[in-house]
């Protein structure tokens, strides 16, 4: 990546012991999440963030977006459509292009997902209650269970998380492949315009890249 780059976004979930149900072939860790906050105002300096995204070459900006959602589609869609004149334009040109993804894709997407994170502090008999809901999930539609907790208060994380995973189990595969999606277009969303530490952050640093770029 370019030298407007900022160091690397912390990830939004860290993976957890999983159940027996999916091949173990799976993708690691994305290692960082990009974010690219709207154009910071003031002194003339740098290209700001967005700048950067809109001009920079589109290979550098495809592996940008795939450390956002490992989705070979959604990053060709978004870089392609460049520029975008706002933030507010490339979050609504994300959830477009997240609509369109097949099934394939999604399941593309969804091979990179880590499971969502959990407080440090929780305690053990939580863990396990959530291992055994994801191992039913996964058991049930054959892929990781993802949500966005963008918003949720720490001390909620977990009963969200049981809650949604409960829920969603009754669903048929049809309707849980909507809220999947769902899920995917919300975590997009909250990866591309996460701010972390200025108006520098757009995406990974050079020695970031996605996995398979």
């Amino acid at each position: 990546m370019t030298s407007q780059l900022s160091q690397h976004l912390p990830p939004t979930h860290t993976r957890r012991p999983r159940g027996p149900t999916l091949p173990a072939h799976r993708l690691p860790d994305l290692p960082g999440r990009v974010a690219i906050p709207g154009q910071s105002r003031g002194a003339p300096g740098p290209p700001s963030p967005l700048e950067w995204f809109n001009t920079a070459p589109e290979p550098d900006a495809e592996r940008a977006l795939l450390a956002c959602l490992r989705s070979r589609r959604w990053a060709l869609l978004l870089a392609g459509h460049r520029p975008y004149p706002d933030m507010a334009s490339l979050l609504a040109a994300s959830d477009e292009a997240t609509y369109d993804l097949s099934p394939g894709e999604i399941a593309e997407a969804l091979a990179a997902e880590p499971l969502p994170s959990l407080p440090e502090d929780t305690y053990t008999a939580a863990h396990t209650a959530l291992n055994a809901a994801h191992a039913a999930y996964e058991a049930k539609f054959g892929h990781v269970f993802v949500i966005c907790l963008d918003g949720v208060p720490g001390n909620e994380i977990l009963d969200r998380v049981l809650e949604s995973i409960r829920s969603r189990l009754a669903n048929d595969p049809e309707d849980e492949h909507q809220v999947t999606k769902d899920q995917l277009r919300l975590l997009a969303r909250e990866r591309l315009g996460k701010p972390a530490g200025g108006a520098r952050n757009c995406a990974n640093n050079p020695d970031g890249a996605a996995p398979g770029k």
